[in-house]
């Protein structure tokens, strides 16, 4: 389809194809049959260069691009070909009846044995074309002057569309399918040139393939067929989206009454729109990794949701999620954080500061300011971080509090431990397998997950545990903000919050295998004082910046989180005794709601408990759970199964009076049962 004005062609000089168009034809001297494959659904932008020295710019289909070079090489006709709809004339000269010699080429030929499948009759068809159909064309007597006319083969070119279906697993062929494409090869080497009257050259009728991959067919066509070409179809670069920008932009405000545009009318009744450089420019960045054919339905979804031209981002972004209005448009998510900072701040205690960086991030993203410094930005995810520090220091939990302050629910944290990602070609579970292999129906559980709702935090828990294929995934996720999964479907992660979380550094640099290459001091003392925290955190920075760049050798992965690392520091006592009273408290809850018994610690076995539970704050928060579980948890269970099971029933009050920890570091508790007002229960506690 041509999206631009129309021109007598008498006054086209030259017209300058896309590069892959002018490979095709420039080489049909030499190749018999083309593998087309990649970006070949498109509209692809052709400079025409007129005799008045001016030029103009088009946007057409694939058979318009090929039909043109074609036509000028002295080509008649251009066929098409799908199992679907067999063959039909794509393109053809005026007065060429292609109707009836297609009719009786595919038709069934008094004489002969009736082809046994669909392959044989298309192999057929194949061969005839190959040669131009010589001899096959229905024409006048002997006798007549212009019978040696309808003799000559037929310059002529054929595509055949939906290539990649035509095998059901290309690196398993059935018989039949290994015999056809054995036999189109055959044709391709056996098929001869056809002279051109005119310009006396020697050309081939090419067949070509278009395929979505160029693995999709058989490598050895490639590979073992001199006379078969393959010629990738690149997805547009900045410049072809610039000039279509431009071409839509013309558009803008196209009159309702115009027949030849399909992009819609104007937005604004019969007033034609003023569109700038500036917002050509951000259209043509907003729409990276889009087609060309994909900014022009962007536009015409502008203008059915009447969105203006300077606002085509909006747009796109509405294209890619099918949605305009998200949860960071209007101010909510900035409103959700407002109303949300002092819960965060309540729910992961003893890090100031990562809370802090970490909000920021959350704030400049809410603001449309992630990545604003660099240019072709829109597409990056709204906001990344990367949490290291020690265990159990609250990098998870902030996740969580983030997914709920972001979007109001935990659940929109989708949490992947990467420790389930460490061995090769586990990349495949998040991205989806290649065709071919087990699981390629199913899809990758992180695009998947991200299409059914692009509004959601991503959590990669342990990232230094992931293999290095894994890694390799995110960086196109990082930079472009999408990723194509193994069936090539398109994720996109814009709308997205992506956060990692390590220990990576917190013992010292890793060596190459990953561990560190001093041993930890066990008995080292925590940083406390603000310099030695300070000092801290320029060590784990340092040492995170030395995995990346020496052992995992890749320094572009860490160049992608810039300064989005946020450093955790080691728990206080003070902080770890609030963790624990909320812990302890916990216990008692549960305890309540699932047998209706209370637990009561009194204040001498509470310190008690304190003092073993916080004495050492290497494993944080999770360190003063496991000590709870081992000092209070297991000995009160030993003790009520063993001890009081006569005495327990709903509304009963078990009171922890002491705790003594024995030398071999066995836990004996004072127990006591007392009863109390009962609850009502629907079940005995037991």
């Amino acid at each position: 389809m041509t999206i631009s004005h129309p021109l007598d062609a008498t006054r086209v000089r030259r017209t300058v194809p896309p590069p892959f168009a002018a490979e095709l034809t420039g080489t049909l001297s030499v190749h018999a049959q083309y593998v087309l494959h990649g970006n070949i659904r498109d509209d692809y932008i052709v400079r025409d260069d007129l005799d008045d020295g001016t030029d103009r710019l088009r946007a057409v289909g694939l058979e318009d691009v090929l039909w043109e070079q074609l036509r000028r090489a002295g080509f008649q006709v251009l066929l098409r070909y799908d199992a679907v709809a067999g063959f039909t004339i794509a393109r053809s000269v005026e007065g060429l009846d292609m109707e009836t010699l297609l009719q009786r080429n595919t038709r069934k030929v008094p004489g002969r044995p009736d082809p046994a499948d669909e392959e044989d009759r298309v192999e057929r068809v194949f061969r005839s074309f190959a040669r131009g159909w010589a001899g096959e064309r229905p024409g006048p007597p002997q006798d007549n002057p212009r019978y040696e006319d309808y003799q000559q083969p037929v310059p002529a070119a054929l595509l055949v569309g939906y290539a990649s279906r035509i095998p059901t697993q290309v690196n398993q062929l059935s018989d039949a399918e290994r015999t056809f494409f054995l036999r189109c090869l055959k044709i391709a080497e056996e098929a001869p040139p056809i002279p051109r009257a005119k310009s006396r050259r020697a050309l081939f009728n090419p067949i070509v393939w278009l395929a979505d991959g160029e693995r999709d067919l058989p490598s050895w066509m490639v590979t073992t067929g001199v006379r078969v070409r393959s010629i990738g179809v690149p997805m547009p670069d900045l410049g072809q989206r610039r000039r279509m920008a431009a071409l839509l932009a013309h558009q803008a405000g196209v009159p309702p009454t115009a027949t030849t545009l399909d992009v819609g009318p104007l937005v604004n009744g019969a007033t034609r729109e003023e569109v700038t450089d500036e917002q050509i420019e951000t259209f043509a960045r907003s729409a990276r990794g889009l087609t060309l054919r994909a900014m022009r339905e962007s536009m015409r979804l502008a203008r059915d949701r009447r969105i203006p031209f300077a606002e085509m981002d909006r747009a796109v972004r509405a294209y890619e999620l099918g949605k305009s209005q998200t949860p960071w448009t209007g101010g909510a998510v900035a409103e959700s954080i407002r109303r949300g900072e002092d819960e965060v701040r309540k729910r992961v205690l003893g890090q100031e500061k990562a809370v802090t960086q970490t909000l920021d991030v959350l704030k400049r993203a809410a603001l449309g300011l992630s990545g604003a410094q660099a240019s072709g930005s829109g597409h990056r995810p709204r906001g990344v971080l990367f949490f290291a520090g020690p265990t159990g220091t609250g990098k998870t939990e902030l996740a969580k509090a983030v997914a709920t302050m972001l979007f109001g629910s935990e659940d929109a944290c989708l949490r992947f431990d990467m420790s389930e990602f460490s061995a090769p070609h586990s990349a495949d579970r998040l991205v989806g397998a290649p065709p071919g292999y087990v699981g390629y129906e199913a899809g990758g559980e992180l695009t998947r997950a991200v299409r059914e709702d692009p509004f959601r935090v991503v959590l990669f828990d342990e990232i230094d545990k992931a293999d290095k294929g894994v890694l390799d995934k995110f960086l196109q996720v990082l930079e472009d903000g999408r990723l194509t999964d193994g069936q090539g479907v398109t994720t996109y992660f814009s709308e997205c919050v992506l956060i990692f979380t390590s220990n990576l550094g917190v013992h010292g640099p890793s060596g190459p295998d990953g561990r560190p290459l001093t041993p930890a001091d066990p008995l080292g003392r925590l940083p406390e004082t603000p310099e030695e925290q300070a000092q801290f955190e320029q060590e784990i920075l340092s040492n995170v910046r030395h995995h990346f760049e020496h052992t995992l050798k890749r320094p572009e992965l860490l160049n992608r989180f810039g300064g989005n690392i946020v450093v955790f520091q080691y728990i206080d006592r003070d902080t770890a005794r609030l963790i624990f009273q909320g812990q302890l408290r916990n216990i008692a809850d549960h305890m309540e709601r699932q047998s209706g018994i209370r637990l009561h610690v009194l204040r001498e076995a509470e310190e008690a408990l304190v003092e073993e539970c916080v004495r050492d704050r290497r494993n944080g928060g999770r360190g003063i759970g496991m000590k709870l579980e081992t000092h209070l948890i297991n000995p009160l269970a030993r003790g009520m199964f063993d001890d009081l099971a006569d005495d327990l029933k709903p509304g009963t009050v078990v009171t922890v009076s002491r705790v003594e920890v024995g030398g071999d570091g066995a836990v004996r508790l004072d127990l006591s049962a007392t009863s109390s007002e009962p609850l009502t229960m629907s079940k005995a506690p037991w």
